[in-house]
């Protein structure tokens, strides 16, 4: 007993909240408690372990400390992960007794920032682990919920879990994720950007292929649908596989409303989302290359308005989108009180001056307003990037062969979308290959009592709704 005593004074030396009790049972034996102060509640320890162990003067010391959770440690190696994790180690004779007393470092369930409901429920995940994982448990009261728990990072040992459903998911696609995650081999593993790295390492596009989620519901109903979803400890994000781009335009959010009445903003959607890439590559097409596909005067009221301005459209417009990108990363950056109102100041006087200066024209800013507009619909930090990134494409393309170099570039977005796999799955359905099911589901919404079946696309496994094997 001492000697373990010794070796964890010795591993901990300058760790200053290292705090070892030594308990007096009798005249001949000690019982130790040990525990790190910053992670630990203090009244926990003395509830559950110092008073149990100080007045009932009992033998059987293992059965007299009532904590909420205690294990038995086999191994000496082990005590390094459960002091770090907010346990206190109990070690009397030759048994090595694990008990939780952590301590409450973890913000209140609040509501989702960043992926606002307006019918849906209004809690979110926060750092907590155990919290994120009641949430999902909440919500599906079913042993069919499996969970594959795992520790990654050998300095900063943060527990990762696969979840799904044993009765709908596809059991090869749990096992591909758990291999991938088995190799990742580093020091630490802060967020889960480490593992989306490792994950998507065999898709090398712009577009995301794994969808984040801070919303509860969200994940519990990908859950419903065969998919897997990774949860983190110390992150606010549940990870959805497999995931299809039409999961970032159309969200499940609209499964609260009416299908006769969603269906325009779905169809909105998609709009906004192919306005965004290709509105400045037309305008510039038209401009320089293919002025006959406008109205002569149309065409002579862009050219008035062109006349004193002394750069080519296409740096007009390059010069438009970078001022746009940057107030969008400053809104995004900047505390959330002063951001909006300093990318409305910044716009309506940059706007206003550069026209008023002859350095861009009127329409040039309207082409640029538009494609922000269309880009705001998107809260994805993900999808705005890839879209940020085929809009300068297109850009590029339209101007050296005009309308022809936007049916080049849309081709080469189509192979790239047509050749993604997220989890072997491909990522342009379902539309290409086309799924019916998934397809009322995502890209239009038809009634619930209609929508019966679940996609061959995610599972093969109890494919009608609500009947399990």
């Amino acid at each position: 007993m001492n000697k373990i005593v010794e070796r964890i004074k010795k591993e901990f030396s300058k760790t200053p909240d290292l705090k070892i009790k030594e308990v007096k049972i009798n005249f001949l034996k000690s019982v130790y408690v040990i525990f790190i102060e910053t992670v630990c509640s203090s009244d926990k320890i003395n509830e559950y372990i110092l008073k149990n162990l100080t007045f009932k003067k009992t033998r059987d010391i293992e059965n007299s400390i009532p904590g909420p959770n205690a294990i038995n440690i086999t191994e000496e190696d082990q005590i390094e992960f459960y002091l770090t994790n907010g346990f206190a180690i109990v070690i009397f004779e030759n048994k090595i007794i694990a008990i939780e007393a952590r301590g409450d470092l973890n913000r209140s369930i609040t509501q989702s920032l960043r992926e606002p409901s307006l019918l849906g429920p209004e809690d979110s995940f926060n750092e907590n682990y155990q919290i994120n994982m009641g949430l999902i448990k909440r919500r599906i009261k079913s042993h069919t919920l499996k969970t594959i728990e795992m520790v990654m990072g050998r300095i900063t040992k943060t527990t990762i879990s696969i979840n799904y459903i044993d009765s709908i998911a596809d059991l090869q696609n749990v096992n591909i994720i758990k291999e991938k995650l088995k190799k990742i081999d580093v020091d630490g593993v802060i967020d889960q950007g480490t593992i989306i790295n490792y994950l998507e390492s065999e898709n090398k596009t712009v577009f995301p292929t794994i969808k984040r989620t801070e919303r509860p519901d969200l994940a519990v109903n990908a859950l419903l649908e065969g998919k897997i979803v990774i949860m983190m400890d110390t992150s606010p994000f549940a990870l959805i596989l497999p995931t299809f781009l039409i999961d970032f335009i159309n969200p499940v959010n609209d499964n609260y409303v009416k299908s006769i009445n969603v269906a325009f903003i779905k169809l909105l959607r998609l709009f906004s989302f192919i306005m965004s890439m290709i509105t400045p590559g037309v305008y510039i097409a038209i401009i320089n290359y293919n002025q006959e596909t406008i109205p002569a005067s149309l065409l002579i009221n862009f050219s008035t308005q062109r006349s004193g301005v002394p750069f080519p459209s296409i740096v007009e417009i390059i010069m438009l989108l970078f001022i746009c990108d940057v107030l969008r990363e400053s809104d995004l950056r900047f505390p959330s009180n002063f951001g909006s109102a300093i990318s409305i100041l910044g716009a309506l006087i940059i706007g206003d001056a550069a026209v008023n200066a002859g350095l861009v024209s009127p329409i040039a800013i309207i082409v640029a307003s538009f494609t922000f507009i269309t880009s705001l619909i998107f809260t994805e930090l993900e999808i705005n990037n890839a879209l940020r990134y085929y809009r300068y494409l297109f850009l590029f393309f339209a101007a050296f062969f005009g309308l022809y170099g936007i049916f080049l570039c849309a081709m080469l977005l189509l192979i790239n979308l047509i050749s993604l796999k997220s989890l072997n799955a491909p990522f342009f359905a379902p539309i290409a290959p086309y799924n019916k099911e998934y397809f009322y589901q995502s890209v239009l919404k038809r009634k619930d009592i209609k929508n019966t079946k679940r996609s061959r696309l995610i599972t093969n496994k109890n494919l009608t709704r609500g009947k399990f094997s």
